[in-house]
């Protein structure tokens, strides 16, 4: 057996992306936005097609990258940022209630968003992770970004005189 298969695009020229960072724990993301900015631009992204925002924690990066979302003028978005585990339950809530928004997004518009959300035990382990986090989040947005827009259904130009064909017959009955 010999199926198409589509191989993964990693050109980022004339691609929108948006990007959403917590500003909680913000050595962590900034970090994350320096590595993640760079590698997009290594990857042909040209910085005039990238929206920054930033945002005061994990559990805002949900309705942000939403609203980024829903003006369709991005091909992906990336959401930055770090919760490191504390003494208290509120570790688990952020974490999970982040990403839950943050799948949610995408699964909803059809936008891909990348999460580089870290969720570390430690200072230590985020600082250790970050600039990696930065790039992968680059990669998987233009990645998929690219993915998406090969996955879309050709509109094949006959079908759409077709369209405008009816669209004229319908005018002129409403004249008779």
């Amino acid at each position: 057996m010999n199926p198409y298969t589509l191989s993964p695009d990693l050109n980022g020229e004339g691609l929108h992306i948006g990007i959403v960072r917590a500003r909680f724990n913000e050595e962590i993301g900034l970090t994350e936005l320096d590595a993640c900015l760079a590698e997009l631009a290594e990857m042909g992204v040209d910085e005039r097609d990238v929206m920054v925002v930033s945002v005061p924690g994990a559990l805002e990066l949900g309705v942000t990258l939403a609203q980024m979302a829903e003006t369709f003028e991005f091909d992906a978005l990336i959401a930055l940022g770090a919760v490191i585990r504390g003494e208290t339950y509120h570790f688990e809530i952020v974490s999970n209630e982040s990403a839950s928004a943050i799948s949610r997004v995408s699964l909803e518009t059809g936008i891909p968003v990348a999460n580089g959300v870290l969720t570390t035990d430690t200072d230590e382990q985020a600082e250790a992770r970050a600039a990696e986090k930065g790039r992968d989040c680059a990669r998987a947005a233009i990645e998929m970004a690219n993915l998406v827009a090969a996955l879309e259904p050709e509109i094949d130009d006959d079908d759409e005189d077709e369209d405008e064909d009816d669209e004229d017959e319908d005018d002129d009955f409403d004249d008779k």
